[in-house]
């Protein structure tokens, strides 16, 4: 029994030392159970609620007017020829230009760098697809960490250097597109 009980002694001390334990802790991505759930690393996501809203309109108004006149007399003898010739040039013109664009959305962005100050650089974009046609929306910009609130949201009127576009392709897209021979037209003045 002796023996069998070395064997097994053996065995085991084997099998424990063969198996390698590691560390539930790691330093990289360790963030205590009491903080707030904030991202702090490349590659994390932050929900960026979009709301933006923008118009601009343009008036112009134009007023010209011109008068001229000449008169002349000749005199021949026995006989006075006289004339006048008059030019009245009146333009009044007017035009306004307004637009109007609003985007409400949210979308998921990552964190591509954290800069040397700690802000935050994220970039994302989002594809939908809804009857047949296709609608982009992507965002770029800067974030400071203390604008993502606990809820690890952010609103995009808080962002830096924000670059949002929302650009759609489909039969809606393209039927509010001029034909290429109005927009010919248009680039001649016509």
């Amino acid at each position: 029994m002796n023996l069998f009980r070395k064997i097994v002694a053996a065995g085991m001390y084997w099998i424990v030392g063969a198996a390698a334990a590691t560390s539930l802790y790691q330093p990289s991505t360790y963030q205590p159970y009491t903080s707030d759930l904030r991202p702090r690393q490349v590659g994390d996501l932050i929900t960026v609620m979009v709301y933006e809203s923008a118009s601009a309109s343009t008036t112009a108004n134009t007023t010209a007017g011109r008068d001229a006149a000449v008169g002349w007399t000749t005199r021949l003898p026995g006989k006075n020829y006289s004339g006048a010739l008059g030019t009245n040039n009146q333009v009044d013109g007017g035009g306004r230009t307004a637009r109007e664009g609003r985007v409400l959305a949210q979308i998921t962005v990552a964190i591509t760098a954290i800069t040397e100050r700690g802000d935050l650089l994220v970039a994302g974009e989002q594809l939908l697809d809804i009857n047949d046609e296709r609608q982009q929306i992507r965002v770029e910009g800067r974030i400071r960490p203390q604008d993502v609130s606990d809820a690890n949201v952010v609103l995009s009127t808080r962002i830096a250097n924000a670059k949002i576009s929302y650009a759609g392709q489909g039969d809606l897209a393209n039927a509010q597109r001029p034909a290429w021979w109005q927009r010919l037209l248009t680039m001649f003045g016509l």
